[in-house]
């Protein structure tokens, strides 16, 4: 049989534009993704009667009701989380401050899950697991350092 040869794609992904979640408790959430935006830097983008979204330029989270069964189990099938890339490890402290502060579920306390990856994990009003991160942030400081050092030299 003939291989054919491998052609470049049509189409190119540049980003994720935004994710849309449901929730059991509309007033509750937005209370709850309200005040955690805030902290985050983002605003509110687009509301609506029944849907509301936020935005930090780049990223974009909307909300709306739930139409259906209006219960979350992490290990279900669907979304396991969504992780929100921060600027420091300093950030990912402050977010768990603020998190602790409100008395938000925190499932994984910061700390590094893997190497250079550090990470709180947390919940939502209706269990959907969600995580602030920063990655490669120790080995940007070591590149720095060792650029640094050999200009010394």
């Amino acid at each position: 049989m003939a291989r054919s040869k491998k052609s470049a794609p049509v189409s190119r992904v540049v980003g994720i534009d935004h994710i849309s979640i449901r929730v059991s408790d509309y007033e509750k959430s937005k209370a709850f993704y309200g005040g955690l935006f805030t902290f985050l830097g983002f605003e509110i983008s687009d509301e609506y009667p029944s849907t509301i979204g936020w935005t930090n330029g780049k990223t974009r989270y909307w909300i709306a009701p739930a139409e259906g069964r209006k219960t979350h189990r992490i290990g279900d099938v669907g979304l396991h989380h969504y992780a929100f890339q921060l600027r420091s490890r300093r950030d990912v402290d402050a977010l768990q401050g603020y998190l602790e502060g409100q008395g938000v579920r925190i499932v994984d306390p910061a700390d590094e899950y893997y190497e250079d990856y550090y990470a709180v994990f947390f919940l939502d009003p209706d269990g959907l697991k969600l995580e602030g991160m920063k990655y490669g942030e120790l080995a940007a400081k070591r590149k720095r350092q060792r650029k640094s050092s050999r200009k010394e030299g």
